[in-house]
């Protein structure tokens, strides 16, 4: 197997590079990546195809299993399985991608942190929008980091300038009354519950991680992340 070939298109950085790190044809692009991957039957061998996932939780395969092209067209993953020959149903077991030289069932890839089977998945990005994981920011005068709920605009402009703020300490908190002699949440329980919808102790997905929108940015900040954001918009 010769070495794996890395794909790059301009886009947004969503993919974790522990998560993609030595798999073989991986292409990115904007708002996706893409892979070759396959699922093999005991009684047909391997089927082969290109597996795209969307940076909203979509999961797509094109079936590569003729010379000509395949008939089906994209196909689901549970989809690909089954028209691969394999009637298990555990696709996330017996999709692989090849890793290294081998191939590796999803399941152990972790790519499945960006599955969205739901249908707000289908929803474009737009339902990237629904959520926003809480955040933290570091005392200037302490160092220990308090949290900032962003459930909806005015949370997220409470947090966006206390972020902003190289001067921010714990007596700025607006929601209760902290100081310094407070201890900070543990990192290794609370702390690393941010409030992603999908998973309790999420590291950081599709779900949870916004890359900006007219709820977590502001047109009257002049940071160069929203003047960049809307700048941008207003040009669309």
């Amino acid at each position: 197997m010769e070495k794996a070939k890395v794909q790059e298109t301009e886009g947004e950085d969503v993919f974790k590079e522990e998560h993609l790190r030595g798999i073989y044809r991986l292409k990115r692009g904007k708002g996706f990546i893409e892979m070759m991957c396959g699922c093999t039957s005991a009684k047909y061998g391997d089927a082969v195809g290109t597996l795209r996932i969307s940076e909203e939780g979509v999961f797509e395969i094109a079936c590569e299993c003729s010379p000509g092209g395949c008939e089906e067209g994209t196909l689901t993953p549970p989809a690909f399985e089954k028209h691969a020959g394999n009637r298990s149903k555990k696709w996330k077991n017996n999709i692989w991608v090849i890793r290294e030289s081998h191939k590796v069932p999803l399941c152990k890839t972790g790519l499945l942190a960006y599955h969205n089977p739901g249908p707000a998945a289908r929803k474009g990005r737009a339902a990237r929008r629904a959520a926003h994981r809480d955040e933290f920011v570091r005392c200037s005068v302490c160092g220990k980091e308090r949290r900032f709920k962003r459930r909806d605009r005015d949370e997220c402009r409470v947090y966006h300038d206390a972020a902003r703020n190289p001067n921010w300490s714990c007596k700025d908190f607006p929601y209760e009354v902290t100081d310094c002699q407070l201890e900070e949440e543990r990192a290794a329980s609370r702390k690393a519950h941010r409030g992603c919808p999908k998973a309790t102790a999420c590291e950081g997905c599709y779900c949870c991680v916004c890359l900006g929108c007219d709820v977590c940015l502001f047109p009257d900040c002049n940071c160069r992340t929203c003047v960049d954001f809307f700048t941008s918009n207003a040009k669309v």
